[in-house]
Parts: C-alpha cells; sequence; structure tokens
C-alpha cells in the first residue's frame, strides 16, 4: 500500500531506508487490522488478557519499569533561533537534533514491523482539526492511536487531498505532522522526544509510554499544536472542554486549564449533586485534556476536543469520585500499568477488593509500594462516556463562555475569583502555580509555576506565548470571562475544605451567571469574589475557618505571590510583553493601597466610599 501523496511516500521511504524494517505496515484504522495486531500483542506478551466477562474487550499492557511517565528533563524543542523556543523548554539545534535522532534510529526497527499511522486530531471534516502521520515500530501505540485519534483510511484521504490542493495552488511543505518514534531499547540513557515547530516536525525515541509514544497526544496536539495556533490565529490548549446545560435547557461551554492528575478528567465528566439532578441540571463531557479554540465570525471563541478518546489516570478514579469514568471502562479499553485481582479484573487504589498481582505482575505486597503504578492509565473511546456529547463530533465546535485556570494549592489561593477583564485574566492564567503530581517524573507535591497548565508542553517561547493570548483581547465583546479556582485549598488540620467532585457545579453555576449577567461580584485587589449569598452552599458543611479560607484574600500573602510571580516572568527578559508586567504591578499596587484589607470583608469596607467601591451586576 502506498499514498495518492507523493511526499508521503517518500518520507517513509526515508525513514524505512534509516530505520530498516523488516516489514511496512500502512493503518487503515479497521476494526479487523485493530483485531489482528492486539491478537499477536496477546501472544507476544505486549497484552495481557482481562477478565472478558465482567471486562470484554478489554487488555492490560505493562511498560518496562523505568519508563512509566512523561519525560520533561528529556523533551526538547528545536527551532532556529534558541530564543524562540524560550527558557520555558530545553533547546537544541535542529541540525545537532536531527543528527542526534537519526543516529539513534539507524537500523532500530531491524526484525519489526514498521506502521505507518495517519490519524486526523478533531472531527474528520472539521476546518479546525489538523493531520499527522507518525511512523512506530510498537503495534501498541497503534492500538492506542486508534482509540485517541481519528485513525486510518479517512484520515489518510484528508491528508492527501490537502496536500494536492496545497500542491495545486503552488505551495511549498505538507499540510500534515510528520511523527517518528521507535521503543529503541527502552534504555532511558538513549531517550530524547524532539520537536521541529519550524518543520511540523516530531522524532521520539527509547520510550513506549503514553504521551512520549502517542504522538498525536502532547506531542502534535499541544507542542506542535501551539506553534500552528499562534501562526494561524487561534489557541491551543491544555484544557478540559465541558458542556453545562440548566434547568430551562440552556447549554454553555467552559474551557479550563488544569495540570496533569489535578482534576481535569473528573471536572469533564461531572455528575451534578442530586439536588441539581432534581432541578434539570446535566453535565457534558466534549473532552478530558485538550482544546483548540479558534475566534469565530460572531466574536466567540469556538473549541474543538482534538482527541477522540481518554487516556487518563486510573487510581483515584472510582464510583464515588468519578463514576462516569468508571463506567465506560468494563469495556474495550486499554489498561497500562494497573494492578489485577485475582478473578484477573483491572485494580487501582480506589477500587473495592484486593488485587492478587501488582503492576509489575508480581504477587502484591504492600511493602512494595501500590499496586498500581501512581500514574497508571486507561485508554477508552469518548464516546462511551456516560456524560459524552454529541457536539463533540461538531465541526464547528462549541461556543466557549468561560475560561478557567486552576492548580492544587494548599493554601493562599481561594475557592474561586473572576479576572476584571482579558488582560488580568492572562495574568491569572501566567502567574499560574501548582503543586507537582506523579504524572510526571520527579518529586511530587513541590509548587511550581505552571502558566496555563502549558509549562510542558508550550512548543515556544512563553513570553511570545503570553502575547499571542494578549492579542484577542480588545478584538471582540464576546470573548469569554476569565476564572481561576482552586479546588485543594486546605485548612488549619491539613484536610480539604471543599468537598469537591459533583460539588463543583456549585462554582461553575455561579461563573455562568456572571457570564449571563445574573449574578454579583466584590471588587478586592485580587479579582472579583463572589458574593458568599451568590454560591448555592446548601446541604454543604462549611465552618467558620473553611468558608473564611475558600473565600477571603490574605493581603500580604498576595503581596508575596505578585512578587514571586514578577520574578518568574522576569526570567524571559525584554520579550516579556509590558502589558502584563504593567497588569502585574496595577494588581500589586492595588494591594498596596489597600493597607489593612486582608479580606472580601475588609475589602468591602475599603471600598466603601462610592469613589472607590464597584460591585459588578
Amino acid at each position: 500500500m502506498h499514498s495518492r501523496l507523493a511526499a508521503l511516500n517518500d518520507w517513509v521511504a526515508a525513514v524505512a531506508a534509516l530505520t530498516t524494517p523488516e516489514l511496512i505496515h500502512w493503518c487503515d484504522g479497521s476494526a479487523e487490522e485493530d483485531a489482528l495486531l492486539k491478537a499477536a500483542m496477546l501472544a507476544d506478551g505486549t497484552l495481557h488478557s482481562l477478565n472478558s466477562e465482567t471486562h470484554p474487550g478489554c487488555t492490560l499492557h505493562r511498560s518496562h519499569p523505568g519508563d512509566v511517565a512523561r519525560v520533561e528533563h528529556l523533551t526538547f524543542v528545536c527551532t532556529t533561533e534558541r530564543d524562540d523556543a524560550g527558557p520555558n523548554n530545553h533547546w537544541m539545534s535542529p541540525a545537532d537534533g536531527h543528527a542526534r535522532m537519526d543516529a539513534l534510529f539507524a537500523g532500530c526497527m531491524k526484525g519489526r514491523t514498521l506502521y505507518v499511522v495517519p490519524y486526523c486530531m478533531g472531527p474528520i471534516d472539521s476546518p479546525l482539526s489538523r493531520c499527522g502521520v507518525e511512523i512506530t515500530d510498537s503495534p501498541y501505540v497503534v492500538a492506542n492511536m486508534r482509540i485517541m485519534t481519528r485513525m486510518g483510511a479517512a484520515a489518510l484521504a484528508r491528508i492527501e487531498r490537502e496536500g494536492l490542493e496545497r500542491a495545486a495552488r503552488g505551495e511549498r511543505g505538507d499540510a500534515f505532522v510528520r511523527g517518528l518514534h521507535s521503543t529503541g531499547e527502552l534504555d532511558p540513557d538513549r531517550r530524547f522526544i524532539l520537536h521541529f515547530p519550524e518543520e511540523l516536525t516530531i522524532k521520539s525515541y527509547g520510550s513506549g509510554y503514553g504521551g512520549n509514544a502517542l504522538l498525536g497526544k502532547k506531542c502534535h496536539a499541544l507542542r506542535i499544536a501551539s506553534h500552528q495556533a499562534r501562526t494561524e490565529g487561534w489557541l491551543a490548549e491544555h484544557m478540559l472542554i465541558v458542556g453545562v446545560e440548566n434547568p430551562q435547557g440552556e447549554t454553555h461551554y467552559i474551557a479550563a486549564a488544569f495540570p496533569s492528575a489535578c482534576g481535569k478528567t473528573n471536572l469533564a465528566m461531572l455528575i451534578p449533586p442530586e439536588g441539581y439532578r432534581e432541578q434539570g441540571w446535566k453535565v457534558w463531557t466534549v473532552g478530558d485534556d485538550i482544546c483548540w479554540m479558534r475566534p469565530g465570525a460572531d466574536g466567540r471563541l469556538y473549541a474543538i476536543n482534538p482527541e477522540a478518546g481518554y487516556f487518563g489516570v486510573a487510581p483515584g478514579t472510582s464510583a464515588a469520585t468519578n463514576s462516569n469514568a468508571l463506567a465506560m471502562l468494563d469495556r474495550d479499553a486499554i489498561f497500562t500499568n494497573v494492578g489485577v485481582t485475582e478473578d484477573n479484573q483491572p485494580w487501582w487504589e480506589g477500587l473495592p477488593g484486593r488485587p492478587a498481582l501488582d503492576w509489575q505482575g508480581r504477587e502484591y505486597d504492600p511493602a512494595r509500594g501500590p499496586a498500581a503504578h501512581p500514574n497508571a492509565r486507561f485508554t477508552v473511546s469518548a464516546k462511551q462516556c456516560p456524560s459524552y456529547s454529541p457536539k463533540a463530533e461538531d465541526p464547528q465546535g462549541v461556543p466557549i463562555s468561560a475560561i478557567v485556570f486552576g492548580g492544587r494549592r494548599a493554601s493562599l489561593v481561594p475557592l474561586v475569583f473572576e479576572a476584571r477583564d482579558w488582560t488580568h485574566g492572562v495574568l491569572l492564567g501566567a502567574g499560574m502555580a501548582s503543586e507537582t503530581t506523579a504524572a510526571a517524573t520527579g518529586a511530587v507535591g513541590v509548587v511550581r509555576r505552571d502558566p496555563m497548565a502549558m509549562k510542558p508542553f508550550c512548543g515556544y517561547n512563553f513570553a511570545d506565548y503570553f502575547a499571542h493570548w494578549l492579542s484577542f483581547g480588545g478584538k471582540s465583546e464576546k470573548l469569554p470571562k476569565i476564572f481561576h479556582v482552586n479546588w485543594f485549598r486546605k485548612g488549619s488540620d491539613g484536610k480539604f475544605l471543599w468537598p469537591g467532585f459533583g460539588d463543583n457545579l456549585r462554582v461553575l453555576e455561579w461563573m455562568l451567571k456572571r457570564c449571563e449577567g445574573q449574578a454579583g461580584a466584590i471588587e478586592t485587589p485580587v479579582g472579583l469574589f463572589p458574593k458568599r449569598e451568590d454560591i448555592n452552599l446548601a446541604g454543604l458543611q462549611l465552618g467558620d475557618e473553611a468558608q473564611r479560607r475558600l473565600f477571603d484574600y490574605d493581603r500580604e500573602g498576595w503581596l508575596a505571590e505578585l512578587a514571586a510571580i514578577g520574578e518568574y516572568l522576569a526570567e524571559f527578559g525584554p520579550r516579556l510583553p509590558a502589558a502584563l508586567e504593567a497588569e502585574r504591578r496595577r494588581v500589586a499596587a492595588a494591594l498596596e493601597a489597600g493597607a489593612g484589607a486582608g479580606s472580601v470583608s475588609g475589602a468591602i469596607r475599603v471600598l466603601e466610599d462610592p469613589a472607590l467601591q464597584r460591585t459588578s451586576p
């Protein structure tokens, strides 16, 4: 098999000459192909069968113990000019990058099959979608890409059509992203992931894990796409997309950015509390991880989820935390690095019962750690989610009413507040910080700056990225409102103050009322805070300390936070947009002027002068 597109055929031939595979297989994405690949992986031990009665069509993959998470320290952006990659990325020159990677790829597929995987990120007919081709020697990658993208014949047809149209117009270059991957020897000393945004190219060697190997995910959908988005005038973001339907049958869509393993999937699949369900509230899942947004003719931002499946964190997913996620995992899913029970069902911490084997296939022994790796994953089609939104396939995308930034902060940051305007909202996103989780290698629980949750994923200089965000301001009065949330605030006893999960809808309800002009807000130097009576707290047991910490602000703490944000932003030097630093200084000055005010109630007193007070209807 080959393509109608000469450029694609030539590239496949060149890669084959470099990697010297035994066979070349062009993937068509069919069920028959998938069944044959999985049968072969079950035979050679790449996959393990699970209980066919309780989990039909489900399989388990155990990755190498040294290959279990993203490897940000081995991930590079290769631009001609070092400053274009920015201090937020590890940089390598394109010439050095290609030389290093091609030396690793030379002969690496000897005795293996080279798979050509054409895929489309987003609905196959959407003008917002973009296509790619991944070449890999991993059938496990092929099986996952079939779930995570629109992979196969339809994607190849779009790639060919767009390529031929570009050629007819006399345009140079390809319309698809080229990704080359090999598991290599799974040697961490010979493991690199390189991105060439100016060439729309990705090269990944030495890992078979998740986003290191499924090149349509973080590599294409964020690092390369963020570069494309800046060039073409849109946004490629690490955000979930959720639709909230009120009792009147009106659905508003929210895009929200959280670092990995900080509750994106739970929020994307939120189940309303019982009282809300009785009133008719519904939540629709469009996407749980990545959002591509483009301005529409009406001035609003329209978003698609470029992915077709979920690559979610298993530990912590349970009937209590996310029953929607659990309900979609009883069939046709691929589990990675989970434990198994005596009757061969997948198991991880948070589920009932007891494991028999741990994630490495050893007899479970608590002394050796958890049964499931903390970053154990599931791969499953989005359409299996009970809250799946048919709008996920809408070629035009869904209109975004609100953008939410959030991180995992035990202190300082309140439950929710609103940015005054777009520029202030960009500052909130740029200064976002979170405590690290097991989704990436390194220490867990360390607070780090993670602008827009894009620190590991932005494919170019953050200073230019902030400028790109700022460029949308003032172009339309219909841009989404921007909010910041923190579900993870703790009390003096070290316990979480907010119940989270389904009760987060109470916060989303206030946001949407703000978008509709149906709820007020109190202006503080930090931002617009909710009036307590405007958030439905009925049925929650929130004591005085909890309410104070969740809804007030600490003036001295925020002055220190603004100073720390300033130090962080200064790392980007003269490329940092002046407007962003001016906004930071404005907020800091407002905090300084509010001497004596360290709470929302204090802010009200300070703003009692009609010349200073402003509450938003």
